[in-house]
C-alpha cells in the first residue's frame, strides 16, 4: 500500500516542507520567511497560524490535494527526555511545546502545524527522533561535578536515520550493530549507538565535546569560570561566545568551511592549524567513544554538512580508521528522515508511542 506523508522541518526563518508517498519524494520546498516580520512576533508559538497558511498555500499552489495525505509529520522540538522512536502528537506534547518546556525553538512548531493540518483532516499527526532523546547509560550521565549531570541534546533525527541506512547497506539490522556516529554541522555532536540505543553523547547545544563552526565546545572550566567572575562580561556575552560566537567564528570570524579551505589554500597558516585542530577534537571524541564499546565498532559515520570537506573528513579519517571503517554521509536529508519515520509506524514496521514515554 502507499502512503501519503506530509513532512515539516522549521527553522527560525523558513520551513522546509515535504511530500512524500512512502519514502519517495514528490515535492519539497523551503519556504522563506521575512525577517523583520518574524520578529514582530512575541514568541515562536505564535508563529503557527502564519507558517500553516502559508504551507497550505504552498501545496495548493503546487496541486498537492491534501485530502488525500495519510500522515502529517513534524521536527520534534525541544520536550522532556524521551526514547527515540516515532511519537504521536498528543495532548501533553502540544502543551510543552506551546509552553517551551526545555527553551523556545523553533523547531517546537513542528508538532504543533503536524498536529494543527492533521486535526483537520482526521489523520494522523507525528515526530520522530527530537534533539531531546535520551538513552544514555547511567554512567554516562556523571560529569565528575554533582550538581550537573550530563544532558542528551544532540542531531538523533539526523543519526538514527543514517544509522539505519548504514544497517541496510551492510544487510543487518540497526539493533545488531555498534556504531560511533559523528555530526558535523554548525554543532558537532559524536554519539554511541550500541544495538540501537544511544548510550554516549555529548550535548552539542551548549555544551561540551568538540568545538564546532559556531560552539566552543568543552573549554577549560577553571579558566572559563575566571573569565565569568572577572567582572568584564555579562552572562549573556559570555553565553554567545560559547555559543554562536564559539570555535571557527571565534578564531576565524567565519563558519564557512569553503571560505576556511580557501584561505589555507592561501597559505594562512593560522586557518590552516584552527580547521586542523577541530578535526583533531572530533577524532578525539571518536576515540573516547571507541572505549564505550571496549573496541567493539561495526563503522564509524561521519554526516552533516561538514562531510563535504575532503580536507576535514581526511584529517579525522586518518587517525580513527585502525578502529573502524569510516562510512561518510554527507549532509542532513532531515524530510527523508521524518517520512521514513512516519512510514515505519503506517506500515506496521514499529508503533507509534506514546509522549512522555
Amino acid at each position: 500500500m502507499e502512503y501519503r506523508i506530509l513532512v515539516i522541518n522549521p527553522g527560525s526563518t523558513s520551513t522546509k516542507i515535504g511530500v512524500f508517498t512512502n519514502d519517495i519524494p514528490l515535492f519539497e520546498k523551503t519556504i522563506r520567511h521575512d525577517l523583520e516580520l518574524m520578529q514582530t512576533f512575541e514568541n515562536i508559538t505564535e508563529q503557527y497560524e502564519f507558517r500553516k497558511n502559508i504551507i497550505l498555500e504552498t501545496l495548493d499552489i503546487q496541486g498537492i490535494n491534501v485530502s488525500k495525505l495519510n500522515a502529517v509529520c513534524g521536527r520534534g522540538g525541544l520536550l522532556r527526555p524521551i526514547q527515540g522512536g516515532t511519537f504521536s502528537v498528543n495532548n501533553q506534547m502540544l502543551e510543552d511545546l506551546k509552553t517551551g518546556y526545555f527553551g523556545q525553538h523553533a523547531s517546537n512548531l513542528g508538532g504543533i502545524l503536524a498536529s494543527e493540518i492533521a486535526t483537520g483532516l482526521n489523520i494522523p499527526a507525528y515526530i520522530v527522533d527530537p534533539v531531546v532523546v535520551d538513552e544514555l547509560d547511567e554512567i554516562a550521565r556523571i560529569s565528575g561535578f554533582p550538581l550537573i549531570k550530563r544532558k542528551s541534546i544532540f542531531h538523533a533525527l539526523n543519526q538514527k536515520a543514517v544509522a539505519r541506512r548504514v544497517a541496510r547497506e551492510k544487510n543487518a539490522k540497526y539493533e545488531e550493530l555498534n556504531l560511533i556516529f559523528a555530526h558535523l554541522g554548525g554543532g558537532i555532536t559524536v554519539g554511541v549507538h550500541k544495538k540501537g540505543k544511544v548510550v554516549d553523547v555529548n550535548n552539542g547545544l551548549n555544551g561540551d565535546g568538540p568545538f564546532s563552526p559556531e560552539r566552543a565546545g568543552t573549554v577549560p572550566a577553571g579558566d572559563l569560570v575566571a573569565i565569568c567572575f572577572s567582572g568584564e562580561y555579562y552572562r549573556e556575552e559570555v553565553m554567545r561566545k560559547l555559543v554562536g560566537q564559539g570555535g571557527l567564528v571565534g578564531y576565524l570570524g567565519t563558519n564557512d568551511a569553503l571560505k576556511i579551505e580557501e584561505m589555507i589554500a592561501k597559505g594562512d597558516e593560522t586557518a590552516r592549524i584552527i580547521f586542523s585542530a577541530m578535526a583533531y577534537q572530533v577524532a578525539k571524541e571518536i576515540g573516547s567513544a571507541s572505549a564505550v564499546l571496549y573496541g567493539k565498532v561495526d563503522a564509524i559515520i561521519l554526516t552533516g554538512d561538514l562531510a563535504y570537506s575532503t580536507r576535514f573528513i581526511h584529517d579525522i579519517s586518518e587517525r580513527v580508521n585502525w578502529i573502524a571503517d569510516v562510512i561518510v554521509h554527507p549532509g542532513e536529508n532531515e524530510l527523508q528522515a521524518l517520512a521514513e519515520g512516519a512510514l515505519r509506524v503506517l506500515i506496521g514496521e514499529e508503533e507509534s508511542k506514546n509522549y512522555p514515554s
